[in-house]
């Protein structure tokens, strides 16, 4: 019994090697520099109003009172009026017109127009149409900020459901983009685990916190111990079955798993920690359900598309 034991003891460290090794080779495809990078670079946005009142308006909401003097000046820096600007049409990012100022300037740039009473739609339009802005402007500009962060923890999470199908269906795999090459798996854990440390460096980004392996150690330290707890609840639930049996549950998981990750750091970059365990089990529990409906859904897609 004891050497059964030793013998059992020394498989399950041999895996865990394993997939470490995979993660970590996961994770040769994945530089941080290039976030750095993307959300290093100048972000200009020009507001047109058409008197003073309407550009004070504009400014509180996107420079609120909250805002520390630093960040404030910061924020001076991206924000112009856009009747002052002089640059050329390539140095700025955006245009965002308040009232009837986009019509009474004539050949002045496309852009966007704000809906004093509801700026959310504003964001969400600009979120629409610009997307490779999302994250400077969210790091730079506090009303993007969460809107950015769910759609990065919603894509991230979807992603990584679409992955746990793609394991088990190969027709699948030409649907993913991720930043490596899915076509050799490592392994499911290794791969999954990979693009939630990709959405903590985006996460980071967005909140406007420092990037990278070294800076973000304690957060990427936790999501490759916890990976190992995720990986068993999933091989509980399924294994490789018939087309659709098992899957969903599978592909469930993947999205809860991240779901919880994300929102998890969002909450530690917003007020310094994360959920407690209890929390962490009900944001679980809700994350699982809905993943079972996305998962479902994805499933009846394809199952569609191959009829």
């Amino acid at each position: 019994m004891a050497e059964e034991a030793e013998g059992s003891f020394s498989d399950g460290d041999e895996m865990s090697l394993n997939v470490l090794k995979n993660i970590k080779e996961a994770l040769a495809n994945l530089n941080p520099q290039e976030v750095r990078d993307h959300v290093d670079r100048p972000v200009r946005l020009l507001l047109y109003a058409d008197d003073e009142a309407g550009y004070r308006q504009m400014q509180q909401f996107f420079a609120p009172a909250a805002l520390s003097e630093a960040k404030r000046q910061e924020v001076e820096g991206v924000l112009l009026r856009g009747a002052n600007f002089t640059g050329l049409r390539e140095t700025y990012d955006l245009a965002i017109y308040l009232g009837k100022s986009k019509q009474r300037l004539n050949g002045k740039p496309e852009g966007f127009t704000f809906d004093a009473e509801h700026p959310e739609h504003t964001i969400n339009e600009i979120l629409k149409r610009k997307p490779e802005l999302a994250i400077p402007l969210a790091r730079h500009i506090l009303p993007f900020r969460q809107p950015v962060v769910d759609r990065i923890i919603k894509k991230i999470s979807k992603e990584n459901a679409l992955f746990a199908l793609a394991t088990a269906i190969p027709d699948v795999i030409p649907l993913l983009s991720l930043p490596w090459a899915v076509a050799e798996f490592a392994s499911d854990t290794a791969i999954l685990t990979a693009n939630q440390i990709r959405m903590a460096f985006f996460l980071a980004a967005a909140s406007d916190r420092p990037i990278g392996y070294k800076e973000q150690r304690g957060e990427i330290g936790s999501l490759v111990l916890g990976a190992f707890g995720w990986r068993a609840i999933a091989r509980e639930l399924v294994g490789k079955i018939p087309f659709g049996g098992g899957l969903v549950p599978k592909a469930a998981v993947a999205y809860a798993a991240t779901r919880v990750v994300g929102l998890s750091l969002d909450r530690y970059y917003r007020i310094g920690h994360g959920y407690s365990q209890r929390e962490r089990q009900l944001v679980y529990e809700q994350a699982l359900s809905r993943g079972k409906t996305i998962a479902g859904s994805i499933m009846n897609g394809l199952r569609r598309s191959t009829s």
